[in-house]
C-alpha cells in the first residue's frame, strides 16, 4: 500500500530524510550520475576504466558533466574511493572543475545542514584537495565554507568545521596569500570565532586562530585594511589576549609597523564595512529567514517566527554573541526598498529590538548597543548610508511608550560612548553622533528630536545628560506648519505603524491625521497617509538624481530621456536601448546597482494595481506584458543561456529583484502569459538562481508570498503553471498550498477543481499528500475544507492518506474528520480501512467510527464482519505485553483489543433498535466467541451483552440449525455441520494463522457448550 511504500523507501546517501520528505531532486540527478559512471566502469582495470571514462566525456557537455558529477558524488559517499575517484576526476575534466565548484557552492548554500556525517567529512576533505591542486576558484569555495561556521555555537560539529577550514588555511598559507579577500574574509571569521572559543577545553584551537589571525594582520595588513570599521570592533573583543594586546599598541602607537600606507585607527573607523563581511558572519539558513522576516511577515504577526528563531540559533549560554553578528547585518545589509519600507512589513526596528530584549548578560547587551550604534560614531553623511543609522532611532522612539527601559538604556549609551569609545578621538566620535542625528532629522526619519530626548518618562539624571550632550536638539518642536507633501521620505511615517499616543512625536503624523479621522483597524493609520504622499512621489521622482551621477554619460541620458517619456511606447523604446547598452561588452557592472535603482523608482507605477486583465484573452494578455520593464524579460527569453550577455541581464534583474521584490512574480506572469516565452518557464529557475537567495525554491515562495499579498486573481491564474513547472517545490510542502487556500474564494476554489479534473493541474502526489494534510491540520476553517476539496478532485486512492485518522482529534480537527466521513461512506471498506478506524480512541461525544460503522453495517455488511473478525482474532492472539511495546513505538495507529470491542459495543447499541441483522453473522459472532474464552472476567462483565449474542449464537448451534438472513453464505456451512471453534489452546493456535490470511471461517468439529467452560480454564 502506499503509505507502506513511503515508510520503506530506502534512505539516500547523501541526505538526511525522513520518510514523509520527497526524494531530494538533486540528491536524484547525482545518484543517476553515479549509475552512470558505475555502468561505465564496471568490472574495468583502473586504466580501462579511466580509458572509458574520457571516451565518454569527450561526446559532449552532458556526458562531461555527468561523469564529473558521478565522480564528485562517490568521493562523497564512498570514503575509501575518494582518492581514485578525485585522480580521476582530474584527469577526465575538462572545465577546469568548473562544473564541480558549481555543484559545491550549490550543496553548502542549500543543503550543507541536511548532508549526513560520512559525505559531509568527504566535502571538506574534497575541498582541501582542490586548494592543495591550486584549482582557479577554490578560494570562493573557501569562502563559503567559511560561512557555514556559525557563531555562537560550540556543538561539535560546528567546532569540527571550523578546525578543520584553519587547517586547510594554515597548510596552504602560500596559497591563500594569493588572494587579499580570501585573508580578509578568514580574519573576519576567525577573529569573530576566537570570542566563542574561550572555555579551558577549546582553549588549543582558540590559540591556533589567534596565530592564524596574528600572522595575517602582521603579514598582510593591507589586505585586512578593507574590512573598514567592523575590524576595529572584532579587534576590541579580544584585546585582553596577549599576542592581540601587542597588536593593538602597534595599531594605536605604531601604525607605520603593520604597514607604511596605515595611517592609524582612524583611518579604519572612517571605512564602512562591507556588507560581504557582516553577512558573512551568518549561514545561509539563518540569512534566509532575517531576509524573509524583513521581507514578507507582516508586523504583528512576527511573535512565531521569532520564537521559531529563537528556538534554533538563540537558546543557548554561548549564542550571546551571536546578537552582535544579527544586529550588524540588519543595519549594514538589509536596506528594504521604499515599497517595503510603506508597507505593513515587520520593520527592522522591531526585530533589533526583540534581539535586544533576547540579551541575558550584561556584556553581551552592551556588545549588542555597541553594533547597533556602530556607524554613529564616525559617521559621514556623504559616505555613509541612513539606512545604517536609521534603526537605532526608531528602536528608542517605539520603545518610548512599551518599554521605555530599553529608550533610556539606548539613549544613556549613547552619551556615554562618545568620551569612553576611545578617548584621544573624543571629538570625532562626538562629531560622528552629532552627523547621525542632524542628517537623521534632514532624511525626516523623525521630524524632532525634542519628544525623544527630553521625555517625561525619562529620568531626570538622564534627561539633563541629553540637553548637555545635545542642545541642539532638545528644543521644543516648532509648528505642524512647515510639512510639505514633498517631504515623501518620512521613514518613520512610512515604514511604522504608531499607536494615536505616538503621533505628538512626529509633526508629519499630525498634519495628516486630519483627513480621516475614522480608522477601523486601530493604529493603523498607515494606509490612509500613503495616497497623498505617493502621488508626490510620483509627480516628482527626485530620488534619482543622486543616482544619475552614479551613471555613464550614455546610460544617464537614457535613463534621463526613459524619466521624461510619458507613452509606453517611447519608453519600451528607450527601455530596449538601454538593455543594448547592458549586453555592450565594456558595460561597468559597478553601475548596476544605481541603474537598479533608477529603474525601481521609474517603474514604480507599472507595480501598483491588477496585473491581469479583467477580461483574458491573447489580445489582453498580449497588451499586458508589452510594458517597459517587460523588455528585460524578453530579452532574456530571446537569448541562449551560454551566451555571455544572458548573465549580464540576469545578473541586472536579480540586482533589479533586490529594489523591486515584485519583479519575481512579473516575470513568472510574462513567462505564462507571453507567447514569445511560451515553453521558457524554467527561465525562472535560472533567475532564482541569480538572486541573493540563490535557492528556487525560497525565491518562489516568496514571490509567490508577494503575489498573494497583492493580486489573488494573478495567484489563481499562474497556480497551475506553477504546479506544473516545479513539481519537487510546490509538492513536497503544504507552503504553497497553504497561500492558495488562505486568500481564495469559493469561485476560485471551483475553477481550481476544474484545472485538477481536466488535468492541467496537480496539487497532491502521492508521496507527500499524506504529510501535507496533516500539515493542514493547524489552518482556518475554510483553508481546511479548501485543501480536502482539492485533494477530493485528485484521484489519490483513499488508502494513501488513511493513516491521517491516527492524528486527528474530535474536539481539534472536525474539518478533516467530517471531510474524511463523507469519503470513506462512500468506499468499500478494506482490512486497512478498518483497522484504522477502529484505532481511533473511545469517547462519548466522539461518534465518528460508530457512524462510519453503521453505514458500512449497512451496506456493506459481510465485508465489515470479516474485517471486524480479522482484527479481534488477531488482537486477541498477541501476547498482551508485546502487544503494548508494538503498539508504542508503531508509528501507526495503535490497536488494542479493548478498543475493538469499546467500538462493537457502541455499534451494538446504534443498530440495537432497527432491524439491522449484523451481529446476527457468523463471522462476527465465532470471534466474539473466540475473544470471550480467553478474556479475563472485568472484561467479560465489561461487554456482558456484547458477550451474550455470541452465547445465544452458540446456544442456537446445540439446535438443529435454522435458516438465516443471508442464507446464500450461510445454508451451506449450516448444512456441512458449521460451529463456533473451541478455545482451547491446540485449536486456537492452529486455526488463528489461517484466519489472518483469509477472514472465511473454518468448520471445525462441533462441541457441546459445556466445552466452553473447559477451554477458557485451560486458556
Amino acid at each position: 500500500m502506499e503509505p507502506a511504500a513511503a515508510k520503506a523507501k530506502p534512505q539516500g546517501r547523501l541526505l538526511v530524510s525522513t520518510p514523509l520528505d520527497a526524494k531530494d531532486e538533486l540528491e536524484e540527478r547525482l545518484e543517476r550520475c553515479v549509475g552512470i559512471v558505475q555502468a561505465l566502469t564496471n568490472q574495468l582495470s583502473e586504466r580501462e576504466a579511466n580509458d572509458a571514462l574520457t571516451a565518454n566525456v569527450c561526446k559532449g557537455q552532458q556526458q562531461h558533466e555527468e561523469v564529473c558529477l558521478g565522480l564528485f558524488t562517490l568521493i562523497l559517499t564512498e570514503p575509501s574511493q575518494a582518492q581514485r575517484c578525485y585522480r580521476d576526476l582530474t584527469l577526465v575534466n575538462r572545465d577546469g572543475m568548473n562544473v564541480v565548484l558549481v555543484k559545491i557552492n550549490q550543496i553548502l548554500m542549500e543543503k550543507f545542514l541536511k548532508l549526513q556525517d560520512i559525505p559531509r567529512t568527504q566535502l571538506v576533505w574534497l575541498v582541501r584537495e582542490l586548494v592543495k591542486s591550486g584549482v582557479i576558484g577554490a578560494d570562493g569555495v573557501i569562502m563559503t565554507l567559511l560561512k557555514q561556521i556559525a557563531g555562537g555555537d560550540v556543538s561539535s560539529k560546528n567546532l569540527w568545521l571550523a578546525e578543520s577550514i584553519l587547517d586547510i588555511l594554515l597548510e596552504q598559507k602560500e596559497w591563500v596569500l594569493k588572494s587579499g579577500m580570501l585573508i580578509a574574509m578568514s580574519v573576519y571569521t576567525y577573529l569573530r570565532l576566537i570570542v566563542d572559543h574561550g572555555v579551558q577545553n577549546l582553549l588549543p584551537l582558540r590559540q591556533k586562530e589567534v596565530d592564524f589571525c596574528i600572522s595575517m594582520l602582521r603579514e598582510r595588513f593591507l589586505d585586512c585594511v578593507i574590512i573598514g570599521r567592523d575590524l576595529v570592533r572584532l579587534l576590541q573583543n579580544v584585546a585582553r589576549i596577549p599576542e592581540m594586546e601587542l597588536l593593538w599598541r602597534d595599531l594605536l602607537h605604531n601604525p607605520q609597523v603593520l604597514s607604511p600606507q596605515f595611517t592609524g585607527v582612524l583611518q579604519l573607523l572612517t571605512a564602512r564595512t562591507s556588507r560581504k563581511f557582516l553577512a558573512c558572519r551568518l549561514t545561509p539558513d539563518m540569512e534566509t529567514k532575517l531576509l524573509f522576516m524583513t521581507s514578507r511577515v507582516r508586523f504583528g504577526q512576527q511573535k512565531r517566527y521569532q520564537d521559531w528563531f529563537q528556538r534554533q540559533y538563540l537558546s543557548t549560554a554561548e549564542s550571546q554573541s551571536l546578537r552582535c553578528d544579527l544586529i550588524r547585518y540588519i543595519c549594514g545589509v538589509v536596506h528594504p526598498s521604499n515599497e517595503v519600507l510603506s508597507s505593513d512589513i515587520l520593520p527592522r526596528w522591531a526585530i533589533i529590538g526583540w534581539l535586544l530584549t533576547t540579551c541575558t548578560s550584561n556584556v553581551a547587551a552592551s556588545n549588542a548597543k555597541l553594533a547597533l550604534f556602530y556607524d554613529w560614531l564616525f559617521f559621514n553623511p556623504e559616505k555613509d548610508s541612513i539606512m545604517n543609522i536609521e534603526p537605532a532611532i526608531l528602536v528608542m522612539h517605539h520603545s518610548m511608550k512599551p518599554h521605555p527601559a530599553i529608550t533610556a538604556t539606548l539613549l544613556d549609551f549613547m552619551c556615554r560612548i562618545i568620551p569612553h569609545f576611545f578617548p584621544p578621538l573624543e571629538s570625532q566620535v562626538r562629531q560622528g553622533v552629532f552627523n547621525s542625528l542632524t542628517f537623521i532629522m534632514e532624511k525626516r526619519v523623525l521630524a524632532h528630536l525634542a519628544p525623544l530626548f527630553d521625555n517625561p518618562k525619562l529620568d531626570r539624571e538622564l534627561r539633563s545628560m541629553l540637553r548637555e550632550r545635545f542642545p541642539e536638539f532638545c528644543s521644543p518642536p516648532s509648528p505642524p506648519t512647515e510639512v510639505k507633501l514633498e517631504e515623501a521620505v518620512s521613514m518613520e511615517m512610512d515604514n511604522h505603524v504608531l499607536d494615536k499616543e505616538e503621533g505628538c512625536y512626529d509633526n508629519t503624523e499630525a498634519a495628516f491625521s486630519d483627513d480621516e479621522e475614522e480608522v477601523n483597524n486601530k493604529g493603523k493609520k498607515r494606509e490612509f497617509r500613503f495616497h497623498p504622499i505617493k502621488e508626490a512621489v510620483v509627480e516628482e521622482p527626485a530620488d534619482i538624481t543622486h543616482l544619475l551621477d552614479q551613471l555613464d554619460d550614455t546610460m544617464k541620458e537614457k535613463v534621463q530621456q526613459l524619466q521624461k517619456s510619458s507613452d509606453t511606447e517611447t519608453q519600451c523604446e528607450v527601455m530596449q536601448e538601454i538593455v543594448d547598452l547592458i549586453l555592450e561588452d565594456d558595460f561597468d557592472t559597478e553601475q548596476m546597482s544605481a541603474l537598479a535603482s533608477c529603474l525601481s523608482e521609474l517603474f514604480r507605477d507599472h507595480f501598483r494595481g491588477e496585473v491581469l486583465p479583467e477580461e483574458i484573452t491573447e489580445e489582453s494578455l498580449e497588451e499586458s506584458v508589452c510594458k517597459p520593464v517587460c523588455l528585460i524579460f524578453r530579452n532574456l527569453v530571446t537569448m541562449q543561456e551560454d551566451n555571455s550577455g544572458f548573465s549580464v541581464l540576469l545578473d541586472m534583474l536579480a540586482e533589479l529583484y533586490q529594489k523591486q521584490p515584485k519583479i519575481g512574480y512579473h516575470l513568472l506572469y510574462y513567462l505564462k502569459a507571453s507567447k514569445a516565452a511560451n515553453g521558457k518557464m524554467m527561465l525562472y529557475e535560472s533567475f532564482a538562481q541569480a538572486t541573493a537567495l540563490g535557492d528556487l525554491h525560497t525565491c518562489l515562495m516568496m514571490d509567490m508570498k508577494a503575489c498573494q499579498e497583492d493580486d489573488v486573481r494573478l495567484l489563481c491564474y499562474l497556480t497551475p503553471s506553477i504546479y506544473s513547472e516545479f513539481p519537487d517545490e510546490t509538492l513536497r510542502s503544504g507552503e504553497l498550498l497553504n497561500m492558495i487556500v488562505a486568500v481564495i474564494d469559493s469561485t476560485q476554489l471551483q475553477e481550481l477543481m476544474c484545472h485538477v479534473m481536466m488535468g492541467n493541474l496537480v496539487m497532491f502526489r502521492k508521496d507527500s499528500v499524506l504529510n501535507i494534510l496533516i500539515q493542514s491540520l493547524d489552518w482556518e476553517t475554510f483553508e481546511q475544507y479548501s485543501t480536502w476539496q482539492l485533494f477530493l478532485a485528485h484521484s489519490i486512492p483513499l488508502e494513501t492518506i488513511i493513516p491521517i485518522l491516527q492524528h486527528l482529534k474530535y474536539k481539534e480537527h472536525p474539518e478533516a474528520l467530517s471531510c474524511l466521513l463523507l469519503q470513506l461512506r462512500r468506499e468499500k471498506p478494506t482490512e486497512e480501512m478498518v483497522k484504522m478506524v477502529l484505532s481511533r480512541p473511545c469517547h462519548p461525544e466522539d461518534q465518528f467510527t460508530t457512524s462510519l460503522l453503521r453505514h458500512w453495517a449497512t451496506k456493506y455488511d459481510d465485508t465489515l464482519g470479516e474485517h471486524i473478525k480479522a482484527q479481534l482474532i488477531k488482537n486477541n492472539n498477541q501476547p498482551r505485553k508485546r502487544q503494548s511495546l508494538r503498539s508504542s513505538s508503531s508509528k501507526l495507529a495503535q490497536l488494542t483489543l479493548e478498543q475493538i470491542l469499546e467500538h462493537m459495543d457502541n455499534l451494538r447499541l446504534s443498530l440495537s433498535n432497527t432491524k439491522n441483522n449484523f451481529f446476527t453473522q457468523t463471522p462476527i459472532l465465532q470471534a466474539l466467541q473466540h475473544v470471550q474464552a480467553s478474556c479475563d472476567e472485568a472484561h467479560k462483565m465489561r461487554f456482558s451483552d456484547l458477550f451474550s449474542l455470541a452465547e445465544e449464537y452458540e446456544d442456537s448451534q446445540s439446535k438443529p440449525p435454522k435458516s438465516r438472513r443471508k442464507a446464500p453464505a450461510t445454508s451451506p456451512r449450516s448444512r456441512k455441520g458449521v460451529a463456533p471453534p473451541t478455545n482451547n489452546e491446540e485449536e486456537s493456535a492452529s486455526s488463528s494463522a489461517s484466519e489472518e490470511e483469509d477472514s472465511k471461517p473454518k468448520a471445525p468439529k462441533r462441541k457441546r457448550k459445556g466445552s466452553s467452560a473447559v477451554g477458557s480454564d485451560s486458556d
